[in-house]
């Protein structure tokens, strides 16, 4: 329910007063002027507000009435009205002859005011109502049939298939930058919202013609502060939606810790090493990456781990493989013996190489990101 304040009040005045060469007057529902051009009677009881507000009519007051009355000039009163509502009083100083014309002018302008704020009330509860049940989605202690019936009562209509986005901020983005982003966000139709100082969750209708990269760039172009954009696949079901919810936030953990330079991911070219990331404290999960510290540690130039990732990304073909790395077959197939023997290997298997692969995606302190980022390697001497 609106409430006249001060505020609304002193703006209608200043926007009738630009225009016209007689003082204005606000009066809330107890009669008090809360908004005028005449400081000396802010806060001051107006007596004929009070007739007004008392016979729902407008009330005119020459200089004879206006003799007896206390704080009161001659003008025309008016009734201010919203939704049927009586809601305050408008007041508009000088012989009534002379101002009548211009006083349903005034009233109408300052309905106008008071339906803007009400509107902007509006959309301010209801971004308010979204980005709490868009931080509700992303935890997974919310209640699903409480998080169902949540989006029915704010009327909220999701059309399918949706997609989850995490965007990493800047540190040093302030909360007015933030706030700029959410509303531009909110414009291109997403649905966004604040989980932490740096991180936004958004959801947004899949679009196959999306281009991440492109937007990104778009981003920087306007000095947007995003450092990591983290997508989900598309979903259909509010279930699966905070599913992907919960797991794009842990895409976006698996990131900052061994993809710290990699700025776009999609959860379904990350889903096994999202997975094996949430489980990295695991007695299992610690024996298996035991080795492959090992590995770390003794290979501090980064060859043979930018080999074991070659020799993924050519799917095992050792000829591609060593032809991509600039070296001679034998030459790499020493080098994964060496891999073999460092990762706690008795033989060079393609599932077990494998195995290492992954294992490396999951090293912290961007292990995998700064091997794909080394020097190349020459030919053997």
């Amino acid at each position: 329910m609106l409430e006249l304040d001060s505020a609304l009040a002193q703006l209608i005045v200043d926007r009738a007063m630009a225009i016209l060469p007689y003082n204005i007057n606000v009066m809330d529902e107890q009669g008090m002027i809360i908004g005028t051009g005449d400081p000396l009677r802010l806060h001051t009881r107006h007596e004929g507000a009070q007739l007004v507000l008392a016979n729902r009519r407008v009330v005119e007051i020459d200089s004879q009435a206006a003799e007896c009355l206390r704080g009161v000039r001659p003008g025309v009163n008016l009734p201010l009205f919203h939704a049927e509502r009586l809601i305050g009083v408008l007041g508009i100083t000088g012989e009534p002859e002379v101002v009548r014309p211009y006083a349903e002018l005034v009233r109408m302008a300052a309905e106008v005011l008071v339906e803007q704020r009400q509107l902007q009330v509006e959309r301010h509860w209801q971004r308010h109502q979204l980005e709490a049940w868009l931080c509700q989605l992303a935890d997974p202690r919310t209640d699903l049939v409480q998080l169902s019936a949540e989006a029915e009562r704010i009327g909220l209509l999701l059309g399918w298939r949706q997609q989850v986005c995490l965007l990493e901020l800047a540190e040093e983005e302030d909360l007015s930058h933030r706030a700029r982003l959410i509303d531009s966000l909110s414009r291109q139709g997403y649905l966004c919202a604040p989980l932490s100082a740096r991180e936004l969750i958004s959801c947004r209708p899949f679009s196959a013609e999306r281009d991440d990269q492109a937007w990104l760039e778009l981003a920087d172009e306007r000095g947007w502060g995003i450092v990591r954009l983290c997508v989900s696949d598309p979903q259909a079901s509010i279930g699966d939606l905070r599913e992907a919810a919960v797991a794009t936030r842990a895409l976006l953990a698996f990131a900052r810790a061994c993809r710290p330079t990699q700025r776009l991911l999609r959860l379904e070219e990350h889903r096994l090493s999202t997975l094996l990331f949430t489980q990295r404290d695991n007695w299992l999960m610690r024996r298996w990456l035991g080795p492959l510290q090992r590995l770390r540690a003794e290979d501090t130039d980064g060859v043979l781990r930018q080999t074991l990732l070659s020799w993924r990304d050519h799917d095992g073909h050792t000829q591609d493989c060593a032809r991509a790395l600039g070296i001679h077959r034998n030459t790499l197939r020493y080098r994964l013996e060496r891999i073999a023997e460092l990762g706690g290997l008795e033989d060079v298997r393609h599932d077990q190489l494998v195995l290492l692969c992954l294992g490396l995606d999951l090293l912290e302190e961007g292990t995998c990101a700064n091997a794909r980022v080394g020097p190349r390697i020459g030919a053997p001497r």
